[in-house]
This record gives C-alpha cells, structure tokens and sequence, in this order.
C-alpha cells in the first residue's frame, strides 16, 4: 500500500519523509488555508520534500475552468504534482481531457462505486473515496471501500483507490486488509500507526537490563 500524508505543513511532512515510508501528499483547499500560505509555495515546497504524487486541487467548477486551472498547475510547479479534480460531470470531462494530455490526476470526494468506477473510466490516476465522512452520517465508511475493491476485482481497472478521510489507525487496518491501493492520513495517524505499548515496555526493559550491564562494567 503507498502512503500519503494529507497535510499543508511542510514540517510535518519533512518529519514522516525522514521515516523512509513516504510515497506522497495530498492537499486541498481546507489544508492550504490552515497553513496561511500561498498556495503555489506550498506545494512547490512539498513537491521538493517529496518525490511522489503531490495532489494540488482545483477550485473551477465547471470543466473548462477545471482544465485552465489544471494545465496552469502542471506548467508552473514540479513535474510529480497532479490535478485533483471534485467528482462531478464537469470534473469527470475535465479528467478525460488530463488524461488525453498525460497529465495524472486524482478524482476526489468520491462517495459511492458508480461514481469511483465513472471516475475510471474517465481516466483517473486516483480515485479518493471518504471514508470518514461517510463515518459522521452514521454509516460505515468502509463497506464503501469494499464495494469499490470488489467491482475493481471484477475489471481491468489501472486506477488506484485512494482511501480519504482516515479518522484512526484502524481505518488504515482495514483499507490495507480490503486491497486498497493508497491510504492517506494525517501525521497523527502515522505516529499512532508507528506507536504500540509493548514496543514501548520492550524497550523500556531492554535499556534497563543494558544500563545495569554497564554498571557491572563500570564497576
């Protein structure tokens, strides 16, 4: 499975890049303005901490503003940023035209199997089903992912399934038990991810032990 950190703050992804374990980010309109910078800094800037897909959304609503917006993008930052796109008509034109051009793309607020296979079809890199959002209604947000792995098991389908909207480290769990392609996560559920007491107590012990093999030394 790859990994994304969805996030704005450059600092929390030059902290989970250091791991080893980065395979991209994703951004949105919401995350940018919570990091009170211009948005094409921001993502030029992670674009150079991170190799991997850098999604950078547009804000259009219709299809040609989709496309003006998208071919602005790919010509003025870093070669690994792709076009995020909202799942609707317009957005679906818009990704067949990105497609055409060989320019990738990430299809975003996907909540149903129709709309994650339109999108598809219609040529996205991504596509990102919300998990949590689907949560906060009172409906489970993975039956969703796993609706969508199983048509993607039934065709010959090239796009990825990029589950959003991860609340905790059990949603990850689960999208990794289900075959998802692409999870992303905020930073705090990279740490809770990395994080298990018995790690803790195991070290815990094994630096006691050490610490009274050095006293024997030392004495």
């Amino acid at each position: 499975m790859e990994f994304f950190l969805d996030t704005a703050d450059v600092d929390e992804i030059r902290e989970i890049a250091a791991w080893g374990i980065l395979d991209g980010v994703t951004t949105n309109p919401s995350l940018i303005k919570k990091s009170g910078r211009d948005f094409k800094e921001v993502v030029r800037e992670i674009a150079g901490i991170c190799s991997g897909p850098i999604s950078a959304e547009v804000t259009a609503m219709d299809t040609d503003g989709m496309i003006a917006q998208g071919l602005a993008l790919k010509a003025d930052l870093p070669d690994n940023v792709i076009i995020k796109i909202p799942c609707t008509a317009e957005g679906l034109a818009a990704t067949n035209v990105f497609n055409e051009k060989g320019i990738d793309t990430n299809v975003t607020l996907v909540f149903s199997a129709a709309q994650a296979l339109m999108a598809a079809k219609a040529g996205a890199t991504y596509v990102s089903p919300f998990i949590g959002r689907i949560d906060d209604t009172g409906h489970d947000g993975m039956n969703l992912i796993a609706e969508i792995m199983e048509v993607w098991a039934s065709y010959d389908i090239s796009t990825k399934v990029l589950a959003a909207s991860i609340r905790h480290p059990t949603h990850v769990l689960q999208c990794i038990q289900l075959g998802a392609h692409t999870a992303t996560m905020p930073a705090k559920i990279f740490r809770q991810l990395m994080k298990h007491p018995l790690t803790d107590k195991g070290l815990e012990g094994f630096m006691k032990d050490w610490a009274a093999v050095e006293a024997a030394g030392n004495a």
